[in-house]
Parts: C-alpha cells; structure tokens; sequence
C-alpha cells in the first residue's frame, strides 16, 4: 500500500506522459524533464494527454512503487497556478489525494488559518 505522508514532496508533471512507461521511463521523465532525483522518496504524479490516467512513482528503500489509476468518466483535474521553473507544480498531501480521487482542486480555494495570519510585532 503507497501512502502519502506530510514529510514527503508531492510533485504533479504538467506536461503529458505516454502512459506505457512503467517505472524506468518515468523515473527518465523525473531527471530528464523536471530535473529531480526519482530516488529521494518523493511522490511524482503523472498524467495521460487526456487526463484520464494518472501514474504513481515513488521509490522506497528497496525500488520503485508504481500505481495507476483510470477514471472511467470525467478527467484528473489540476491545479495550475502554484508551478515552478521546473515544468511540475508542488501539491500538498490533500491537494494529491483529491486529484487521485477525480476532484477536480482547479478552483479550490482555502481558508485563512491560524498558520497563515500575520504576527503582529
């Protein structure tokens, strides 16, 4: 069973992803395209051309884990606007977990709490 810790970095590939890569071509896709290591135990979620199947790699002290998922109706949807130089936007465990589950987190947004207020001097 894959779980996603808070300790872990979630990172979603915006660019598409032929889905017949297993864990080696994806592993490729992690340092040649987004420029990160596949073996620091981050999580790295790719998507298909039309946003139907999403693949898992992770690495765990022994190898690769690889899950994938296809939706039968609908599209994975994602979040565009928190991306970095590296063409993959950082998501948090519930950002990643709702995109798995087929919720579509493009126009989430989140209320103020109490980590976010500013401290008053």
């Amino acid at each position: 069973m894959i779980s996603l810790s808070h300790i872990q970095r979630i990172f979603l590939a915006r660019a598409a992803v032929d889905m017949r890569k297993q864990a080696n071509g994806l592993a490729h896709v992690v340092t040649a395209q987004l420029d990160l290591d596949p073996l620091s135990g981050d999580v790295f979620l790719f998507l298909n051309r039309h946003r139907s199947i999403i693949k898992i790699l992770m690495w765990d002290v022994s190898g690769y884990w690889v899950a994938s998922k296809r939706l039968e109706l609908g599209r994975f949807g994602h979040r565009v606007s928190a991306t970095d130089a590296k063409g993959c936007v950082v998501l948090s465990v519930a950002e990643a977990m709702n995109i798995i589950e087929g919720i579509n987190v493009h126009r989430a947004t989140y209320a103020q709490h109490y980590g976010s207020l500013p401290i008053e001097k």
